[in-house]
Formats: structure tokens, sequence, C-alpha cells
């Protein structure tokens, strides 16, 4: 009985502070953008029903493009308009460079060190310097084409001689992860993990990361009650923590693994962990193994999952629209032809190619919501207080779907990208200090796998039925059913892919 009263007392006087503090926060913070009531202690938890992007999108309809919720106790701001965010990230950029800090950070991302993670401030312009001078910069990039047109040429060998004769139903989504999971690797440690080629504990062990990585995806992100109660933190609701120690040690274990076996090589190869750890024997004192975790997990994390969605749904809009597919093999045709198969240095040329992956990053955003940000002090938004450590999200999803902002918003129009401006509207990769670094990357892979694809194959739906386009609830926009098609090699190709 003693237990129970105890227990009692402690929640009466639990939610008594919290409406007192709720009270308090509206008296406090006067000028908040307008959003929905909240409830006490939970605040607005309640309305968070997913996908949230299209909750947001529902909310922000009746109470602006940007609007303030409450996360429990902390303020979170959404943003759904162009014309907010470029005013956040250009004339605020600085302020809302923080990240804030979940338990995600803190377990996975090696105590908010990492170059997503970290807050602002000369750690992390260290990571970015490093990131795009030494990891991703164009000689860098440039360097690994040929891995990048190895890989997508194996895809299409495999496509190939399974339709050579006559059309074939195939499944395309495993394919996409273990083509970018094999292309992403190979940079960083020049080892593949898919194949026939490859090693079982190597396709176990590569097996087991991405499983990690999908957990983690899902712990990711404004996703996590007990980031926002802390009395869930207490009990460890739903073994959140016990959850992100078990990833955080597998994390650890591939990647510390991953730098022994280059460590203990005599001779260096062209790899991102090679070259990291050359770095680290002239400035041991920076270059240390857990920054360098940090940087080959970031690469790991946002150079698979999100290039394998976006080329699946590009591939999915294309199919599903006949003339948009006739008009890439017609750019195709006529600016490479039919004697030899595209390459990257021929992207330039076709143009229409690439609109077609804008267009898909346009109304497929990898990440819906992009990555959460943090002020560090309090500013004024649209006319509106925004306090010192507010959560802003942007609604990228929503953003690229505005009927204000875009012609035929939900339409797959890639030809909208021939007009001059429209590409500068586009918010897939970010803006400011934080966009990511790794978006040119990302734009040459898709594009020429998507390329290749159109030129080498005709292509035909499953039963002549429209690919389902449903979303799946998540951090990253993936399919909910994955993508089959019916393909058929070109005979004018086979000479070229035998």
């Amino acid at each position: 009985m003693e237990i129970l009263s105890f227990l009692y007392y402690s929640l009466f006087y639990l939610t008594l502070f919290f409406i007192f503090n709720l009270i308090f926060q509206s008296r406090k913070f006067k000028n908040l953008p307008p959003g929905p009531p909240s409830l006490p202690i939970i605040g607005n938890l309640h309305h968070l029903k997913r996908p949230l992007q299209h909750t947001f999108k529902g909310l922000s309809e009746k109470y602006g493009d940007i609007m303030s919720l409450w996360f429990g106790s902390r303020l979170v701001v959404i943003v759904s308009s162009q014309a907010i965010f470029q005013e956040c990230f250009t004339k605020h950029d600085v302020v809302l460079a923080n990240r804030p800090k979940f338990l995600s950070g803190k377990y996975i991302f090696y105590n908010y060190t990492t170059l997503g993670s970290s807050s602002y401030g000369e750690h992390w312009r260290n990571l970015r310097r490093i990131t795009a001078t030494d990891v991703l910069s164009t000689n860098r990039i440039n360097s690994f084409a040929g891995i990048r047109n190895d890989e997508i040429h194996r895809l299409v060998q495999k496509l190939a001689e399974d339709s050579s004769e006559d059309f074939v139903e195939v499944e395309l989504t495993s394919k996409f992860y273990d083509m970018t999971f094999n292309n992403i690797m190979r940079m960083i440690s020049g080892k593949r993990y898919y194949g026939d080629d490859c090693d079982m504990t190597d396709v176990e062990e590569a097996t087991q990361f991405r499983a990690m990585v999908s957990d983690l995806l899902k712990l990711s992100g404004a996703n996590n009650k007990n980031d926002f109660l802390p009395i869930l933190r207490l009990v460890d609701y739903e073994n959140l923590e016990k959850r992100l120690v078990k990833i955080r040690d597998k994390n650890d274990a591939f990647l510390r693994g991953l730098i022994e076996e280059h460590r203990s090589k005599k001779k260096h190869d062209n790899t991102m962990v090679d070259h990291l750890l050359s770095l680290q024997e002239s400035q041991p004192e920076y270059y240390t193994d857990q920054i360098i975790k940090g940087l080959v997990q970031g690469i790991l994390l946002a150079g698979t999952d999100s290039s394998a969605v976006t080329l699946e749904w590009a591939l999915s809009c294309v199919l599903n629209n006949p003339e948009v597919l006739k008009k890439t093999r017609d750019e195709l045709d006529t600016h490479i032809g039919q004697d030899r198969l595209l390459e990257e240095s021929d992207l330039p040329k076709i143009p229409y190619l690439k609109n077609i992956v804008y267009e898909t990053l346009r109304l497929y955003t990898p990440a819906p919501l992009s990555l959460p940000h943090s002020s560090s002090e309090e500013c004024i938004i649209a006319g509106y207080k925004v306090p010192r450590d507010t959560i802003i999200l942007t609604n990228a999803w929503a953003i690229h779907r505005d009927p204000k902002v875009w012609s035929e918003a939900t339409s797959f129009k890639p030809e909208r990208f021939d007009k001059e401006g429209e590409l500068e509207k586009l918010i897939a990769f970010g803006l400011g200090r934080r966009a990511c670094p790794g978006g040119a990357l990302a734009m040459r892979a898709i594009s020429l796998t998507l390329g290749l694809l159109v030129q080498c194959f005709d292509w035909k739906l499953v039963d002549d039925k429209e690919i389902d386009m449903r979303e799946e609830s998540g951090f990253t926009l993936s399919k909910l059913t994955p993508l089959t098609a019916m393909c058929k090699l070109r005979p004018a190709i086979k000479k070229l892919v035998k």
C-alpha cells in the first residue's frame, strides 16, 4: 500500500508540475507560431500519427506554414513553406545550425561527435572540412567513377542474363539496395559484400549491418517519446535505451573491424578508410578512430538507403508514365546511340534524364522531414518568436507538393526543371551550412543507373497494372511494396552487355 501511495502522489505532483510548467511556458513565450492546443505532460504528442509528413501537412493547412507543437516539454516548430524555409537557412542559418540532442545521438553517433549529430562549432567545422576536402571532394568522387561504373554494369549484366530472350518479371528493390551498398562499401573499404563472388561471411556481416541500419533509422529523428518525456526514461519505455545500446555495439563492432582490417594491411589502397588512416599517421590527435568511424558511418547511412529508394521511386515513376519512358529513350538514342553504353561523362548531354531524378526527389523526397535543427538563441522567423533550444522540423515533402510553388504539384513532370529557377526550389539536399555534402555523388550514381536501365531494356508493367506508389512510414521514404516489373534486353544492346 505504501508503494502504491508513493506512486500515486508522485504521479499527482508530477502532473501538477507539468501543468504549471506549460502555463509558465505559455506566459513566458509570447508571439509563438500558432498551433493546436496541447495537453498536460504530453503536449501535442497525441497528434502525431504516421506518416508524420502527412500529419504535419494536415495541421499546417489549419494553423499555417509555420506552427508550434509541444513534444512533451520541448517546443517544436514545423516549417511547411518554401519562403519560410529560405528565411530559416539563409537569414538564420548560423542560429539554426545546431542539432537537438536525442538519445540516438548519444548512443549511436558517438556521443554527438559525428558530422550529422554534432552541434555547430569548431569540431563540426573540422568534420565538414575533412568531408569536403578528403572524403567527398570532386577529385575523390571522380577517382571512384570506375567503382560506380562496375557495380552498375554488374546489375545490368545480371538483368540481361535473366531477360535476354523474352520478358521476365524481376524484383528490383533488393537489387538496388545491394548495388548501392556495394558501391559505397567499395569506396569506403574496397570490398564487395553482395554478389556471386562474395565471401558468405562478408554477406552475413553486411546483412546484419543493414538490419541494424534499418532499426537505427526507425529510432532516429524526432520519433521517440523518451526524448521528450523524461519520466519515460526512468522506466526505459519500450526498452528504447537497451535497443540503442544493442545497435551501438553492433555498429561499432562493424566499423571497428573495417578499420582494423585496413590498419593491418602493409599496402594502403585508394579507399576512404586507407586515406583517413594515412591522415591519422600525421595528425593522430585529431584523426582518432572514433572520428574515422563517425565519418564512415555517416557516408554509409546517407549513401545507401537514400540512393536505393530514390532509384526505386524514379524507375517506378518512369514505368507508370510511358511518355516519360519514351522521351528518355529517345534522348539516349539521339545523344548516345546504340553502339555503346551510357557513361558518367555523358550525363551533361542528357538533361531530361537528370530532370527525372530531380522530379523524383521532389515528389518522393528521401528524408521527407529532413534532419531536425535546433536554435542556439532566440530568433524571429516569419514574424514569430522562436526561443532558444527550439527544435525546427522542415516538412520538405509538403513544400515539394505545394501548389502555390509548383504547377501541377502532385503530377510527375520532369520537364518542369527546364524552366529557369525551378531547380533552386528543390530542397531535397537541404540548404545552408548543414546541407547534405553527398548530393553530387548521389546524382551521378542514380542518373547513370536509371539511364542504363532505360537504354538497355524494354520495360512493361506486370499484368498491365500501374505500380503501387504508396509510401511506407519511416525516417526514409520507402515504397510500401517492393518494385517488380517486366524487362527484356533490347536486341540492339545484346552485343554490348555479353
